[in-house]
C-alpha cells in the first residue's frame, strides 16, 4: 500500500505561481510512477505531469512549458512548480503513483485560479 498527502492548493491570480507537494509513504519502493491529474468541474480527471522512477518525465500540451514535476531529494516527496496559471487551470489536483500491481491516489488539493 501507498499513501499519497497532497498540499499546497490554494486561490491564486492568473499569471502567478503555486509549488503543490505530495508526501508518499508505506510501500515506495514499490512505486515505478508518479505523477498529477486534476479534475476541473464538469470534466473528467487528466493526467497533468507524470515521472517515471528513471525521472523521465511526461506533460500535458496544455502545461507544457509552464508547470514542472520533480521528486525531492528523499524521493518520497513529489512536487509541481506551477508557473503563469491560468484560469483554466482550476481543478483538484490529486497525486497518483502506480506499482507493478496496483494504482493509489491521493485526497486532492484544490487550486483557483481567478482575479
Amino acid at each position: 500500500q501507498v499513501q499519497l498527502v497532497e498540499s499546497g492548493g490554494g486561490l491564486v491570480q492568473p499569471g502567478e505561481s503555486l509549488r503543490l507537494s505530495c508526501a508518499a509513504s508505506g510501500s515506495i519502493f514499490n512505486i515505478n510512477r508518479m505523477g498529477w491529474y486534476r479534475q476541473a468541474p464538469g470534466k473528467e480527471r487528466e493526467p497533468v505531469a507524470t515521472i517515471t522512477r528513471g525521472d523521465i518525465t511526461d506533460y500535458a500540451d496544455s502545461v507544457k512549458g509552464r508547470f514542472t514535476i520533480s521528486r525531492g531529494n528523499t524521493r518520497n516527496t513529489l512536487y509541481l512548480q506551477m508557473n503563469s496559471l491560468k484560469p483554466e487551470d482550476t481543478a483538484v489536483y490529486y497525486c497518483w503513483s502506480k506499482t507493478w500491481l496496483d494504482e493509489f491516489w491521493g485526497q486532492g488539493t484544490l487550486l483557483t485560479v481567478s482575479s
